[in-house]
């Protein structure tokens, strides 16, 4: 039946594609998705401004098993060159999500086919503001998975191969944490350094102390990741300035060691700079993501039910962060990968990337994959 679907979901997938929308401006989507559900006998509702939630009930009595799709593109200009690329400048589907929505919305047309089939309900949660605006913590307090038994999500992969599926027990995702630091010394001239005190070269060592918080604080069996992505200070070659500013990501696969790296760099970037005649602060520039952790019995589950539609691998944890996470906090929850890489047909790009494409052919294992995990996890 996805088979048959095909050329609907590369219908749905090429329409978003080319308009693509950012954070929490989802709306031409959302109107696109709620017209779809309501042809195919959807309850539906919008949730959060751009969300849509639809709600199939089925003939027989049973649970509620929730499947998601995130919606939103990302400020980056396409340079795919392909006649479905990008109407809007500067804005691109560089992550899969157009692929996400599209293929969830074949699952919904199957799933309404086979309705009289189904014991229990089906909840469809298409979801804006994945990328950076932590749109699903948003639908978790809106309520949306508070009737949930178990909860689905995918996300094409660009380094698996086209048509594989990855599962993974366990965690899976990183934590995402955005921090900023200031340090402030005292200006002065270049020539003259010993005059000023220069917040650079405290810069210069918070980024070296920070990797030896990974290095010697942490077991080396535990993966976590701290980056100083930017560094921002002085405009002069020849005036120590008063201030730098510096800007990087934390990522850990356990809220515990979150914290304890958090703390640390706190007292690390505040002692330091005291000792060196500065002063400096850190602070998290937005609210954390949790790590994406998949519950063990649905990995299981998912292995034996989908068996069939292609090729099962184990993926690696990716220190790559997704709001996902926030849905397990909730409920339980199991996050999947498809791989789309073809190199045959030059889809080798990361996400992300303004060359980043799918392979459409696998599409319809998408929509497959969304419905037999909700046929067959209502069936109990």
């Amino acid at each position: 039946m996805a088979k048959e679907m095909q050329d609907y979901i590369v219908e749905m997938r090429r329409d978003f594609h080319m308009y693509p929308e950012l954070r929490w401006e989802e709306n031409r989507t959302a109107g696109v998705v709620e017209s779809e559900l309501k042809k195919y006998g959807y309850d539906v509702q919008r949730v959060v401004g751009t969300g849509v939630v639809g709600v199939l009930k089925g003939e027989g009595s049973g649970g509620v098993v929730a499947l998601r799709a995130d919606m939103d593109a990302l400020p980056i200009k396409e340079e795919t060159g392909k006649p479905y690329a990008s109407k809007v400048e500067g804005k691109m589907h560089a992550c899969g999500h157009d692929a996400h929505t599209a293929m969830l919305l074949g699952a919904a047309r199957i799933l309404s086919n086979i309705r009289g089939e189904i014991n229990g309900t089906v909840k469809l949660i298409f979801q804006p503001a994945e990328e950076g605006g932590w749109g699903a913590e948003k639908m978790v307090d809106a309520g949306v998975v508070d009737d949930v038994d178990a909860l689905f999500g995918m996300h094409i992969w660009a380094t698996m191969p086209a048509g594989v599926i990855g599962i993974r027990s366990g965690a899976l995702l990183a934590s995402v944490d955005s921090f900023e630091v200031s340090i402030r010394g005292r200006g002065g001239h270049g020539a003259e350094p010993h005059k000023a005190v220069d917040p650079i070269a405290v810069a210069v060592d918070l980024v070296n102390a920070y990797q030896k918080i990974v290095t010697r604080e942490i077991a080396a069996t535990e993966p976590v990741v701290v980056s100083v992505t930017s560094i921002n200070g002085g405009s002069a070659f020849n005036i120590v300035p008063e201030e730098v500013r510096m800007l990087g990501t934390i990522r850990t696969l356990d809220e515990g060691v979150r914290e304890f790296v958090v703390g640390r760099m706190r007292e690390i970037t505040e002692g330091y700079a005291a000792s060196m005649r500065c002063t400096a602060t850190l602070k998290l520039v937005s609210k954390p993501a949790p790590p994406t952790v998949n519950d063990e019995g649905l990995a299981e589950f998912s292995r034996r039910v989908l068996s069939d539609v292609g090729e099962i691998v184990e993926p690696d944890v990716t220190m790559i962060g997704e709001d996902f996470s926030f849905y397990g906090k909730k409920t339980k929850s199991m996050f999947l990968f498809l791989g789309t890489r073809n190199e045959a047909k030059g889809i080798v790009y990361p996400h992300h990337h303004p060359k980043f494409d799918v392979d459409e052919d696998v599409l319809y294992r998408g929509a497959a994959v969304h419905t037999i995990l909700a046929y067959e996890y209502l069936k109990g």
